[in-house]
């Protein structure tokens, strides 16, 4: 499959109301992520591929690069806290997910287009529910298996949208652990599962010019809204803030299947 032109542009032109809505919802996303451990990815899927801004392929891509460098300085002087076990089984269930998700990818977005987008529109939507629903802690931190389970169905969701902060957050939030631990360990399994990501597509040929310059424009927003994260508590609580973010979330995953549905219909 190779990843197609980015919709950001128009007969060479860029178009710039959209590249904006990208750059602010990607700010936005990075500045999250610093604080709260994950949703960034999942942010900058649901609103730009809500808005069609960016083909879901090209997206993925370019959401992967920038996740990888949000989630790598968020990490930076964090990773003694992390919690090993956990870590090690959920990049056991990953890795090989995400190969699974890239053919999932290939597949749909070859032959049903529409198919493709509502299953967008139900990660997203599934996903801003679980989160919205807030899991009350576990009274003790979950077996290796549950853990790997976890890791299989967030590598997936990994492989076809780079996206899998809904799966991860519920697990690592429902853990009794302290928060600096969830987040180090959520962040450390973002990481591992988008440089992943980036190589195997990079090795297929995909790392095209459009996913490379929506990266060179995206990257410095990242940077400011990772170094914002960590340096301002946000205005409000952490928890308000995720809660907004979930919200926006849940409002573009039922606009997306939505409109699946319809042009899916339409097509018959």
């Amino acid at each position: 499959m190779s990843v197609g032109a980015s919709w950001l542009w128009h007969n060479a032109a860029v178009d710039v109301p959209a590249l904006i809505i990208f750059l602010l919802i990607t700010l936005l996303g990075s500045y999250i992520q610093a604080v709260a451990g994950f949703a960034m990815g999942m942010l900058i899927v649901a609103v730009a591929g809500g808005l069609r801004l960016v083909e879901i392929e090209t997206l993925a891509a370019v959401v992967s690069i920038l996740s990888l460098t949000n989630s790598a300085l968020s990490l930076w002087g964090q990773t003694q806290h992390v919690h090993w076990r956990l870590f090690v089984w959920l990049a056991a269930g990953q890795l090989p997910a995400l190969v699974l998700g890239l053919y999932f990818l290939d597949h749909l977005g070859a032959n049903s287009r529409w198919l493709l987008e509502l299953c967008l529109g139900l990660f997203l939507t599934m996903g801003a529910l679980g989160m919205l629903l807030k899991p009350k802690p576990l009274q003790h931190v979950s077996p290796s298996w549950v853990a790997w389970l976890t890791g299989l169905c967030g590598g997936t969701l990994g492989g076809m949208f780079s996206a899998s902060g809904p799966v991860l957050g519920l697990f690592g939030f429902s853990q009794p652990l302290p928060l600096n631990v969830i987040r180090a360990t959520l962040l450390s399994s973002f990481l591992l599962v988008t440089s992943s990501r980036t190589l195997m597509v990079g090795w297929r040929g995909e790392l095209t010019e459009p996913v490379l310059l929506i990266v060179a424009m995206a990257l410095p927003v990242v940077l400011i809204g990772t170094w914002w994260g960590r340096i301002f508590a946000p205005p409000v609580s952490d928890a308000a803030l995720k809660r907004a973010a979930f919200w926006l979330i849940l409002v573009m995953g039922v606009w997306v299947g939505g409109t699946a549905v319809m042009s899916g219909t339409l097509a018959r």
